[in-house]
C-alpha cells in the first residue's frame, strides 16, 4: 500500500486488518512518520514508526486486537477526526493524497481476541 487509504474509512478497515493478521509491515505504514500511538493495553505510548511497530507486537503478544468500527467521521479537508468503539483517532491525508494516522488513542484493554 504506497499511498495509504483514499479515506478515513478505509484506513480504519486497512487497520484493523493489519492488527488481527498480526503485520507490522502493513500496519506501520498507515502512521504517518512522527505519529503518536496511545493505547491502555499496556502498550503505553510510542511515537514514530520503530516505537508503533514495538508497541502493537507487545499488544499482539497479549492478545489484544482492534476491530474498526468507526461510528463518527469529522472531516475539515485534510483532516478527519475518526469516533469508534475502540478509539479516536486523527488522521490526515498526504501530498501523495492517501490518509494515514497522526494521533491514534486506542481503549482495547477490554477486547481480547478470542481463539
Amino acid at each position: 500500500m504506497a499511498i495509504g487509504a483514499r479515506n478515513p474509512e478505509e484506513l480504519e478497515r486497512l487497520f484493523e486488518d493489519a492488527f488481527v493478521v498480526r503485520d507490522r509491515g502493513a500496519l506501520v505504514p498507515l502512521f504517518e512518520e512522527r505519529a503518536v500511538l496511545v493505547s491502555n493495553g499496556g502498550a503505553g505510548e510510542a511515537r514514530g514508526s520503530a516505537q508503533i511497530a514495538y508497541s502493537a507486537a507487545a499488544l499482539w503478544e497479549h492478545d489484544y486486537t482492534y476491530l474498526a468500527d468507526p461510528r463518527r467521521v469529522l472531516q475539515a479537508h485534510d483532516v478527519a477526526l475518526v469516533l469508534a468503539s475502540q478509539g479516536i483517532n486523527v488522521v490526515r491525508r498526504g501530498s501523495d493524497g492517501g490518509w494515514r494516522y497522526a494521533i491514534s488513542l486506542l481503549e482495547i484493554g477490554t477486547n481480547k481476541r478470542r481463539t
